[in-house]
């Protein structure tokens, strides 16, 4: 279990965020927040203070490690890679965002540490002066260690309208929780948000307000005190060893992970009048990422030297960090596996490819709209890609990472899961499902009618990059039932009794309900309803051609949208999408009385299922 305490960080935004947000949370209601410049009050934008070291804030998270590692520590030592470009920096904790924002519009430090979400949430303070606009020039990391949790009443996403939400205020997990809402298709005002003033640590934070009143639904949780409610990320709480009983993770950035995005921001003056100096700190930012997953991979293997050399890399972060948050090495250790390095390739794809469904653009474009939706910001200011040359030579030779190595889906292995799963399996992994409909004997899906629908599937599928997109085929069951009647009771094994609109069947003497659809299957593969075929054929031809026919819808609709993701030019890994054929196994309808209950059986659903790690192809990193 990886242990990240990205909110000691990334979500604690001070105490006049913690004030303003005291009235919602007392009322247990989810409404729009302040806006940001209220939260942080008058700051007079000054000049960025020249001479001597740069101050450059840097948060309690995984990626920061990688910081400390180029600097040498917080003040730039000799010999470190920060050094050797020219640079002489002087790290600054920056866990308190609302004081990050006021040192950067004042001139104490030039640049923002935070998620882009957090980044958009202070876009209209920052944007207000053309100085202090702000230039996204470096993304870190994706998060692998944030999670919702949630009640054993909630199955999936899409049980969450209506529901009680813990979130800590103006942290990271708000944007997470925008995506799921996204991704579900429900909005911020269908669910009642409970506000809390710290992420962890504290009685008002939301693993700790979950853990003790159960008329909260769900909360988000960094990886600790996701363990300590459910037991695990694939576990089911028991009520031992404190547990919250039939807690269990829903969504988690292990799956859902291009939401939280890790970045720099500079002022636009400062960029503008030292874009060299800004492309160095990146290359040594890089070059940094390079080598401590490389002393990272030796200490894995327990190679001696390398895993020296990474325990003392451990240990000055517990030391910037303070023992009392990360205890031990491991520890620190578990905080670098809970981010997701991107490195060179992932950062020239971040801000480089503008129809990328998880790029800047994107980000920008979310996390702005966002900010307008919740109150943050009452005018927009975009943000700014820093335009960096990733193919100049301060990056192609000095970096060794350069080529894209994205992890790819294990096609046979994964298709070969999904097809053997149950019901039951495939509805436990379900992090959220919506269908599309049919009319009979339809067996291709323009486009231009399901456009909405099929944008949608490539959203997620490129947010929930580490979960399976299944497309299942379903049919309707009128056709099927009967042909079961006329053949069994021409046969003379079906008995039939009661009136129009009220039949009930035995067969053989055993009670035979047709609104059963996995009894009405086993009885045909039984054979017990062979030989007699009406018009339509046997009742087993018929089933196989409902079969054939619900595969096919399926590969049809999953060919549409891998076919629209290219030709829009975004990144789909066609392998992400797996089609299945379900036939008649799950009706909405089991027994249609009416072409407006056949109509609800014919549909294609998309499932987001979870899928184990070993049906990811290795990669060096994940963007």
């Amino acid at each position: 279990m990886g242990f990240k305490n990205s909110g000691w960080t990334r979500g604690l935004n001070g105490l006049g965020m913690a004030l303003c947000a005291a009235l919602f949370v007392a009322m247990g209601m989810s409404a729009k927040e302040e806006s940001f410049k209220s939260q942080i009050g008058n700051v007079a934008v000054g000049a960025v203070r020249g001479g001597g070291a740069i101050s450059v804030p840097f948060i309690t998270w995984g990626g920061d490690i990688a910081t400390f590692y180029a600097n040498g520590g917080l003040k730039t030592a000799p010999g470190s890679l920060f050094q050797k470009q020219g640079l002489n920096i002087e790290l600054k904790a920056g866990d308190n965002f609302d004081q990050q924002v006021k040192d950067y519009i004042s001139g104490k430090s030039p640049f923002l540490r935070g998620t882009f979400s957090m980044i958009g949430m202070a876009s209209e303070v920052i944007g207000e002066d053309p100085r202090t606009r702000g230039v996204v020039f470096l993304q870190l990391t994706w998060s692998a260690g944030d999670h919702m949790v949630v009640r054993n009443t909630i199955k999936t996403a899409n049980d969450l309208r209506g529901k009680s939400i813990l979130l800590q205020k103006g942290g990271p997990h708000v944007g997470m929780l925008n995506d799921i809402l996204r991704s579900a298709r429900i909005g911020w005002d269908e669910v009642n948000v409970v506000w809390t003033k710290d992420l962890t640590g504290s009685p008002d934070s939301p693993s700790e307000k979950f853990r003790k009143d159960a008329k909260y639904d769900a909360c988000f949780a960094i990886s600790p005190d996701m363990a300590s409610l459910c037991g695990g990320l694939d576990k089911t709480g028991t009520g031992a060893e404190g547990t919250v009983k039939g807690s269990r993770v829903l969504v988690s950035t292990a799956q859902l992970s291009h939401s939280i995005a890790d970045v720099y921001v500079c002022r636009r003056d400062y960029y503008d009048a030292n874009k060299e100096q800004i492309t160095r700190f990146v290359a040594g930012y890089l070059k940094g990422c390079e080598e401590v997953l490389e002393l990272k991979k030796k200490y894995d293997e327990k190679d001696a030297r390398g895993a020296s050399e990474y325990t003392k890399l451990m240990e000055l972060a517990q030391d910037i960090y303070t023992k009392q948050v990360v205890p031990t090495v491991d520890d620190a250790d578990g905080m670098i596996s809970d981010a997701v390095f991107v490195l060179h390739p992932g950062n020239k794809e971040f801000f480089t490819n503008g129809r990328a469904l998880t790029g800047f653009d994107t980000f920008n474009t979310q996390a702005l709209d966002l900010a307008a939706q919740r109150g943050y910001a009452n005018r927009r200011f975009d943000l700014m890609a820093s335009g960096l040359d990733y193919d100049s030579a301060t990056f192609k030779n000095y970096l060794t990472k350069m080529e894209s190595t994205r992890a790819e889906f294990d096609q046979a292995a994964l298709s070969k899961s999904i097809k053997e799963m149950d019901e039951g399996a495939l509805a436990d992994g379900t992090i959220l499902s919506f269908s599309i409909n049919f009319r009979p004997n339809q067996f291709d899906f323009p486009v231009e009618k399901y456009k909405d629908d099929f944008t949608h599937v490539a959203e997620t599928a490129a947010k929930f990059g580490n979960a399976a997109v299944v497309v299942r085929g379903h049919t309707d069951t009128a056709l099927l039932l009967k042909n079961v009647v006329d053949a069994g009771m021409k046969k003379g094994i079906l008995e039939r009794v009661g009136t129009p609109g009220n039949f009930k069947y035995k067969l053989n003497g055993q009670p035979f309900d047709l609104e059963k659809p996995l009894d009405v299957i086993k009885a045909i593969e039984s054979g017990a309803f062979d030989g007699l075929s009406g018009e339509d054929g046997s009742p087993k031809d018929i089933l196989q051609s409902i079969q054939t026919l619900s595969q096919q819808r399926a590969d049809r609709v999953r060919d549409t949208v891998v076919s629209f993701a290219v030709k829009s030019s975004w990144l789909v890994d066609p392998k992400q999408i797996q089609p299945i054929g379900v036939g008649i196994r799950e009706p909405i309808v089991p027994k249609p009385r009416s072409e407006e209950d056949a109509a609800k059986n014919m549909r294609v659903e998309f499932r987001l299922v979870k899928i184990p790690a070993e049906f990811r192809k290795k990669s060096d990193f994940n963007f």
